[in-house]
């Protein structure tokens, strides 16, 4: 069973609704991923470790939810993420339905292989 933090919990009851919703499924999918992942809040958003290692972190902004995630994974995925704003290791997208759900899953496997 995931390991989840009170704080991520408090994170997410402060989001409206869709973005709350958003948030959650990320969450439920790097769980789901990436069983033994670490949740915590690190510079005010819910972050992800695996095995002492930093695997993502995510971040509900003003205009869009931002998915911070492995520089060179998201390098190498920029043409399943082109009609996203990307930026090194940022991908930003207004609703869930616009991110490659498959894709993210592939680079927090990419992520796990190389720590």
């Amino acid at each position: 069973m995931p390991k989840k933090d009170k704080g991520v919990d408090t994170y997410l009851e402060g989001l409206a609704p869709q973005r709350k919703e958003a948030l959650e499924q990320l969450r439920a999918l790097v769980f789901k991923t990436v069983p033994d992942a670490e949740e915590s809040m690190k510079y005010n958003m819910p972050t992800y470790d695996y095995a002492g290692e930093g695997l993502c972190a995510f971040a509900s902004q003003k205009q869009y939810i931002s998915l911070y995630m492995d520089v060179d994974s998201v390098d190498e995925h920029s043409d399943e993420l082109s009609h996203l704003n990307v930026g090194k290791s940022c991908i930003r997208f207004t609703k869930i339905e616009k991110l490659p759900l498959d894709t993210v899953k592939q680079i927090l496997n990419e992520t796990v292989a190389k720590i």
